[in-house]
């Protein structure tokens, strides 16, 4: 014989009833104006639902909340945040309040990465070259913003790591540092020198000079990516932690191990870490139905973005032949399978990145000479 299932408001009184024994008459009696009207809309909207388990934020919890400032006697705002209260209560009491929906990360796609990351290099101003850190490092906005003046430590011969102070989960942990991540930090102290705000009090001690809260300098760096990331020619909505997802996306692609990103990000759970496996999958089922769709055209070759005249190219066009060639230097390593040889040309790119670093490096310094002059 089938056991009886209790109904929602047999479900909800007897919650209420173990409130009842510590609470006062007239509480109870509010807790149970909740649930009537609670119940109520669901039986007149959703009729299907009939155990707790079903219950979502979406359209549920966030439609009853709608409906209580819809009908045709709103309730005043206090007494919508107290109803939301009660209810809150009594879903987390039953172990049946919906948990947040699961948001896979949203990384730049490899164009408007590109894309953007050249116009901030063009910028070349003290939020465009803050902006390239959070790229470079995949550190979190709050925790650029506290980075302080001597956050580059050097922890070996020829090894270099970014302090990260205590941040979002109260943790503290040191990122490698590459020749273009230490090139980026050397940047930003260069104009920090020349920024008027540098000299205030509050920004004593830190990489980024500041004025008032910190909130301010977050708003200024989100507008500036916005408006860098438009001037780039993105289609999407871009924001610093986008810029952390393309990041964490990069290295797996690149076949870092979870552990390492978890170290990486400053994760205390790795299924934070996972989530970027997922983005990943959904990758390489795209680019494996792009692959049998091109399956025709095995042997084209996809053309350098060379200068037209070679003889009379300026620094930016070798710069940007440079990229391109560890753009297809990459595609060609992904596809060997003798690990001796992908590890030979993974430290021949490496040489490559040194040399666009240093070109980089001349480019800017003619530049400042330029301006100077």
């Amino acid at each position: 014989m089938t056991p009886h299932r209790p109904s929602l408001e047999q479900i909800f009184e007897t919650q209420i009833q173990k409130l009842a024994l510590t609470l006062r008459p007239d509480t109870v009696d509010l807790y149970r104006t909740v649930v009537r009207r609670f119940v109520a809309y669901l039986r007149a909207s959703f009729p299907e639902l009939r155990r707790l388990s079903q219950l979502r934020r979406d359209p549920h919890l966030l439609g009853w909340f709608r409906s209580l400032s819809e009908q045709q006697q709103p309730l005043s705002n206090p007494s919508r945040i107290d109803y939301l209260v009660r209810l809150r209560r009594l879903l987390d009491d039953l172990n049946a309040f919906p948990p947040q929906p699961r948001y896979l990360p949203r990384p730049l796609s490899p164009q408007e990465d590109q894309l953007l990351g050249q116009e901030l290099r063009r910028t070349d101003d003290l939020y465009a070259n803050t902006l390239l850190l959070l790229r470079a490092t995949g550190i979190r906005l709050g925790e650029c913003i506290h980075l302080p003046l001597d956050c580059l430590r050097q922890v070996g011969t020829e090894q270099w790591a970014l302090h990260v102070p205590l941040g979002k989960l109260h943790t503290e942990r040191l990122v490698p540092a590459d020749i273009e991540v230490r090139r980026i930090v050397e940047r930003i102290l260069t104009l920090r020198t020349s920024a008027r705000l540098a000299r205030s009090a509050k920004s004593q001690g830190f990489l980024l000079p500041r004025r008032g809260a910190r909130y301010a300098l977050e708003r200024i760096l989100r507008s500036a990516l916005v408006h860098a990331a438009k001037r780039a020619g993105c289609s999407t909505h871009v924001t610093p932690h986008r810029l952390r997802h393309s990041f964490a996306t990069e290295l797996v692609r690149l076949g870092v191990s979870l552990p390492a990103l978890m170290k990486l990000l400053g994760h205390k759970d790795i299924r934070m870490s996972l989530r970027y496996v997922l983005v990943t999958q959904q990758d390489l089922q795209r680019e494996f139905h792009q692959a049998r769709q091109n399956a025709a055209h095995l042997h084209r070759v996809p053309t350098l973005a060379l200068p037209n005249d070679i003889s009379g190219a300026g620094l930016p066009s070798v710069r940007q032949a440079l990229e391109a060639t560890r753009h297809l230097l990459e595609m060609y390593r992904r596809q060997l399978g003798d690990q001796r040889t992908r590890r030979k040309l993974q430290r021949l790119d490496k040489r490559l990145l040194t040399v666009a670093s240093e070109l980089q490096r001349i480019d800017t310094k003619e530049n400042e000479e330029k301006l100077a002059s």
